[in-house]
């Protein structure tokens, strides 16, 4: 943590991060509006010490949505990401473990899913079932794990052949227990560095889905939501694009920041370098 906090946007990643949270718990104390409010007498309003952000083509403050959307991306980003790396990491652990004939049949079905285009792959799951929050968040992480799976694959084929994993098989320790004991803590690392990383694109897969009409439906709100909206107006209401787009940027760019300072944390030979 010390190191970590020595490395200036890491802590502002942190910042940013840890405001979007407190933001998203105490959505209902802070928001001045409903996020489905309507009146239709205030559309298109300009920012204003009423209305910060301004207020949509149905009246509805800009504000108190985005601070409702915050809920739905961080969200996203954190449940999805939590899919991901069971998915990933279990079978990646199982494929360099035990190699040969369960490796290739992981890595073959790994690579088949690395074919196709992940957000094309997303729309096209997402076209076909119900477009709600918990469909997305299942979508992204069902979706989204090969990358992980081969990033760990290569771990464990490196540690496996280290001596305490070969003295943990001589002491006939289960291959549930080296799992969990042995191999685990030793990939926490990249595991961590991927998943602020992760964190990020969902969220911005998220976003996408929701501009497409394909992610959050009314009257949840979510930036990706808002930023539809403002398509239509984005010359005579330019709020409506410009606040959603800037925390969605923030958002993403917090997340990279920190998991960039935790990659050259947990990596002694980057350290070594920098010296």
């Amino acid at each position: 943590m010390k190191k970590l906090l020595k490395n200036k946007f890491a802590v502002l990643g942190l910042i940013i991060i840890m405001l979007l949270i407190v933001t998203a718990v105490s959505a209902p104390i802070i928001s001045p509006y409903s996020q489905s409010e309507q009146n239709l007498y205030q559309r298109l309003l300009p920012p204003s010490s009423q209305h910060l952000f301004g207020t949509d083509d149905l009246g509805r403050d800009v504000f108190s949505r985005m601070i409702y959307g915050s809920r739905i991306s961080l969200a996203v980003g954190f449940i999805s990401v939590f899919i991901i790396l069971f998915i990933g990491t279990l079978l990646g652990i199982v494929a360099g473990y035990f190699g040969g004939k369960i490796d290739s049949v992981i890595m073959r079905f790994t690579d088949i899913v690395l074919c196709f285009p992940t957000f094309f792959l997303i729309l096209l799951i997402i076209a076909f079932l119900e477009p709600n929050i918990f469909n997305v968040m299942i979508v992204i992480g069902l979706t989204s794990w090969p990358g992980l799976a081969r990033l760990v694959r290569a771990e464990v084929l490196s540690l496996k052949e280290r001596e305490f994993i070969s003295v943990a098989k001589m002491m006939a320790l289960s291959n549930t227990r080296i799992f969990a004991v042995h191999i685990l803590p030793n990939i926490i690392s990249p595991l961590m560095v991927y998943s602020s990383l992760a964190i990020g694109g969902a969220i911005l897969t998220e976003s996408a889905l929701s501009f497409l009409g394909l992610g959050v439906q009314p009257p949840m709100s979510s930036w990706g939501q808002i930023l539809t909206s403002g398509k239509d107006y984005i010359y005579i209401a330019w709020w409506l694009s410009v606040f959603p787009g800037i925390a969605i940027l923030l958002t993403v760019l917090a997340f990279n920041l920190v998991g960039e300072a935790i990659r050259d944390v947990f990596d002694p030979k980057e350290e070594y370098v920098k010296q």
